[in-house]
């Protein structure tokens, strides 16, 4: 909407109020101003010298443009299982990369979930959710690969039924994914699955290989997909990863998945691999030319009928945002709780149990991380906003300029 209704090149950045996690960006014809109430389009005479006009600033707070949405759901995450089929050499859950150069670096300890530890977590989240007065909850189903565990996975959310009104999400690699399978787990609340791609079929079954034999996924992924489509209401989010290993493989993988799913169920993620895996580096810097292509594909998937997530305000994280785990929680196969899935299953970086809660204050502090806190990137952190700042001002324009905001 406009900001008289109610509410780029590389551009500069308001001051707005940092802890709002506003964000206003110059774009090509007009100003777009990102708050945690939503997106305005903004004229010139709404904007003085990069920063809000006073009154511009108290008609956006008077119509909730600055206002949190409040939280509506307890966010549970819970690693079924933390061992993983494939032998991605990037993955965050790696201890080592492998030393033979094959397709298994070692891993987390392997855990999976029990039916007790289930009991155990939906107390825990019962007397959570209790403290802070909601009643929805929103699980997701993680791993390792969630679907090494399918007993797991189809228990939790049937008994979690019981407890509260629940739906779900899961991060699969998915080649373990069935139809039966995708039928019963929607059946039970399960909403949408995000699926990686790494390129293009041949970057991608290099990289992205089976743990035992480490022959290529692509393919056996796309069927899965479509297969699972067919009998579920499924949506799935396509993320694609980006490094110097994919890059010139992602204009025609786009085409490839048009062609072999249903653009319409989906949502395209193009993400650039963080320095997350032992002795794993990605060289691809957030240069002008990464920026370009990075527009470039939203507009291809656009328009070929892919949905492409808005951008947004800056957000704390539900889940690991707080501290005290006030509005969500982060469990393992084992009944340990983490403060974000990047440190699930890792020794040392506990914040307690589902049996006892959370460890005092003074015990977590230097164990709590939030999502992004161990990425890493040979750049500041100027550099990062503003290789985002750009991409999402095209996105923001092109959406206006095609009618699809």
């Amino acid at each position: 909407m406009s900001i008289d209704q109610a509410v780029p090149s590389e551009r500069a950045v308001t001051s707005v109020p940092d802890e709002s996690g506003a964000r206003l960006l110059e774009g090509e014809r007009n100003w777009w101003f990102l708050g945690p109430g939503g997106v305005a389009r903004l004229g010139a005479r709404h904007v003085a010298d990069g920063a809000l006009r006073p009154e511009s600033e108290l008609r956006l707070r008077e119509s909730g443009m600055f206002t949190p949405t409040r939280v509506r759901a307890y966010a549970l995450t819970v690693l079924t299982s933390t061992h993983c089929n494939l032998g991605c050499g990037y993955c965050f859950q790696n201890t080592a990369q492998d030393q033979a150069g094959g397709s298994r670096p070692p891993r987390i300890a392997r855990t999976r979930l029990t039916s007790e530890t289930i009991t155990s977590i939906l107390g825990f989240t019962e007397r959570q959710m209790a403290a802070v007065g909601l009643e929805k909850l929103r699980i997701l189903l993680f791993g390792g690969e969630p679907l090494l565990n399918p007993r797991g996975c189809l228990e939790l959310l049937e008994r979690a039924g019981d407890l509260a009104p629940t739906s779900a999400w899961m991060i699969s690699n998915a080649t373990l994914l069935t139809p039966s399978l995708a039928r019963r787990l929607a059946g039970l609340g399960l909403t949408s699955v995000q699926v990686t791609f790494d390129g293009d079929r041949a970057d991608h079954d290099r990289i992205r290989v089976g743990r035992a034999d480490g022959g290529g996924t692509f393919d056996k992924i796309v069927r899965n997909i479509v297969k699972a489509s067919e009998v579920s209401p499924l949506r799935w989010t396509l993320r694609v990863n980006v490094s110097q290993e994919t890059y010139d493989g992602v204009d025609p993988l786009i085409d490839r998945l048009a062609a072999a799913l249903d653009p319409a169920r989906c949502t395209l993620y193009f993400a650039r691999i963080g320095d997350v895996g032992v002795g794993y580096a990605n060289s691809l810097l957030h240069t002008g030319e990464l920026s370009a292509a990075f527009t470039r594909w939203q507009r291809r998937a656009l328009d070929l009928g892919f949905t492409v997530s808005r951008p947004g305000s800056r957000r704390t994280c539900v889940t690991c945002g707080h501290a005290d785990g006030r509005y969500g929680a982060v469990v393992s196969a084992d009944g340990t709780l983490a403060s974000c899935w990047e440190t699930a299953g890792k020794p040392d970086w506990e914040v307690g149990t589902v049996t006892d809660g959370y460890l005092p204050g003074a015990e977590t502090r230097e164990r709590w991380i939030a999502c992004q806190d161990l990425y890493r990137y040979d750049e500041n952190a100027t550099t990062l906003a503003r290789f985002r700042d750009t991409v999402d001002t095209a996105l923001l324009d092109y959406l206006h300029e095609t009618g699809r905001l």
